[in-house]
């Protein structure tokens, strides 16, 4: 009963958000308030005005701890994923760290840390460090940013796709509302000419298999980025109290805490 009465003033405050999208933040500086805390917000302009790029959050207080039903952010939690990347098959493991980063003007986030090896030879590919923290009204979950490191032949050889919120005319994206929209369009990323990727969802009660199990009330959503305009939507399904269960090529094979 509890996580419902949530869910319902999530939605309150994330249409209200969505309504507030005409009069975007988006090339006009300002200030945002949030628990107390003042960001520094980009004057950076969303390409894609049909995407929200504000979401009602300046009354949120935010935690490194919790659990939206979509998107657990619990240290020990991971997900292990299987399945094909850019150059063949790759193993992908994302796990909630018991570490946190103070990342803007004081915002502390959760780091969560995802592991991508070559499937064939066990060889490191990119190993990043993501950041978010959870709205305590709403269970929204914020993205803001990563710290990606690229790797060849055990070698660090770039960091393409970093980005910090607060920095560089980056800000804060929305990685999962506290309630789910059929249709909702928003940005996950804000991060001009380094990540602006976007989602839409497009379903919200499907059932799923994969090698980790079969899931019912699945969310689908369809990713691209303004960044790479002729690249075609990567599939993102997320079901209830696991998480992420298929992530473009790659699918769940695995998940639960460490013990």
């Amino acid at each position: 009963m509890k996580t419902k009465l949530v869910l319902a003033l999530g939605a309150i405050i994330i249409l209200a958000g969505m309504m507030l999208n005409a009069a975007s933040i988006a090339g006009n500086p300002k200030s945002l308030t949030v628990g107390g805390i003042n960001f520094a917000i980009a004057g950076a302009k969303i390409p894609d005005e049909k995407y929200s790029s504000s979401f009602g959050l300046e009354n949120c207080t935010f935690s490194t701890t919790g659990s939206n039903p979509y998107f657990i952010l619990e240290p020990g939690y991971q997900l292990v994923f299987e399945g094909e990347g850019d150059e063949g098959p790759v193993n992908v493991t994302s796990t909630v760290l018991n570490q946190t980063k103070v990342v803007g003007d004081g915002i502390v986030a959760r780091v969560v840390e995802e592991k991508t090896v070559d499937a064939q030879t066990g060889d490191l590919i990119e190993l990043t460090n993501d950041y978010f923290s959870i709205c305590n009204e709403t269970n929204t979950v914020v993205y803001l940013g990563e710290d990606v490191n690229d790797y060849e032949n055990g070698k660090v050889v770039g960091h393409e796709g970093s980005w910090l919120h607060g920095s560089d005319n980056a800000r804060y994206g929305l990685i999962m509302p506290g309630i789910i929209l059929l249709g909702s369009k928003y940005y996950q990323e804000i991060a001009p000419e380094v990540a602006m990727d976007k989602t839409e969802v497009v379903g919200v009660n499907e059932t799923v298999n994969v090698p980790a199990g079969s899931f019912s009330n699945v969310i689908h959503m369809k990713e691209t980025s303004d960044l790479e305009p002729g690249v075609a939507a990567e599939e993102n399904l997320h079901a209830p109290g696991v998480g992420q269960v298929i992530d473009g090529d790659t699918k769940l094979v695995k998940h639960g805490y460490l013990k």
